[in-house]
């Protein structure tokens, strides 16, 4: 048996991903075998197809997510048909992910999910959920009264982020280069909107006297200073993405970045983080109307080269989902 997958040989621009007919993966001992119906893309991806992800060898087939159906499951804890949700745990790395028919994952690392969104929106929410959930929560450890500063306010996990701290009791500054794109984050839960031109602490001290108490960085290194000197006194500024193309410093240097009394740490996540997400109950939220998905296009399977280049361009305005 046959099925379609996005296969990556070389690492390079976004043409160098390939629809190819692959077997599907065969029934596995403690692993779950899940039609794929949707999968979101994420910036990880887009730095592994670059060639940037040490570890990860090619030929692969990439994609860290997935949401769809369970096809085979050994260990009988799922029903054939259920609905599920899979993320992390090295897919698309050390094993092939979610940009084919059909994946084939750890049973540990798959959610049962009770929805009637449709795939597409379903589809844009494992990942994102996760990090936004876990960099609050986790490495942030955010509280109701605090405020918090969203650098990157605009990427997907920005807006959900910034819907899930305002629903926990937060101030929530979001930030965009766009002035267009104010309303966008007003909607999404940000009280106050920055316009984000690289050098904002300034700005952001006198919208927050002292202060923010707890950042979540998600531009990357380009911003990370000034993020850090826009935090208060014994604040926490979370590096959580990088749609800034930039994981580490020319040079760094630590006593100069970091502000005396404020703590600097990151969140990745990972199977056991998603598995700890409450995307049930964010999923109830959004079916109840209490929260949005922050949508941006969506794509069949053999248009994912043009996914992968609306993503490398920033112009998504929203989670990127590829349906199959």
């Amino acid at each position: 048996m046959m099925m379609k997958a996005v296969v990556i040989r070389v690492p390079g621009a976004p043409g160098v991903l390939t629809l190819e007919d692959r077997p599907i993966p065969g029934s596995r001992p403690g692993w779950v075998r899940i039609r794929v119906r949707a999968f979101g893309l994420n910036r990880s991806e887009l730095f592994t197809r670059q060639g940037h992800s040490p570890n990860v060898s090619f030929p692969r087939i990439l994609g860290i997510e997935a949401v769809g159906e369970v096809d085979d499951d050994p260990s009988g804890r799922f029903a054939r048909g259920d609905t599920v949700a899979t993320a992390m745990g090295s897919m698309g790395r050390a094993f092939d992910g979610g940009y084919a028919e059909y994946t084939s994952v750890p049973v540990g690392q798959v959610m049962k999910l009770r929805t009637r969104l449709s795939w597409a929106e379903l589809g844009a929410l494992p990942e994102m959920v996760q990090t936004a959930n876990g960099a609050l929560t986790r490495a942030l450890r955010i509280a109701a009264g605090e405020s918090l500063l969203i650098r990157g306010g605009t990427t997907s996990v920005g807006l959900t982020a910034a819907g899930l701290a305002k629903a926990a009791g937060l101030t929530v500054a979001a930030t965009t280069r766009n002035p267009d794109r104010a309303g966008l984050l007003k909607d999404a839960g940000a009280d106050q909107v920055v316009i984000d031109d690289g050098q904002i602490a300034g700005q952001v001290r006198e919208l927050v006297p002292g202060g923010v108490n707890k950042v979540l960085e998600l531009v990357g290194t380009t911003t990370l200073k000034d993020s850090l000197r826009a935090t208060a006194e014994g604040g926490i500024v979370a590096m959580t993405g990088m749609v800034g193309n930039a994981w580490s410093f020319d040079s760094f240097s630590p006593m100069e970045a970091i502000p005396t009394a404020v703590s600097l740490t990151t969140y990745a996540g990972d199977a056991d983080d998603f598995m700890a997400t409450p995307l049930q109950d964010f999923i109830d939220a959004v079916e109840a109307g209490r929260a949005t998905i922050p949508s941006g296009p969506v794509f069949p399977l053999d248009r994912i080269v043009e996914a992968h280049e609306t993503m490398e361009s920033n112009r998504a305005g929203g989670k990127i989902v590829v349906v199959t």
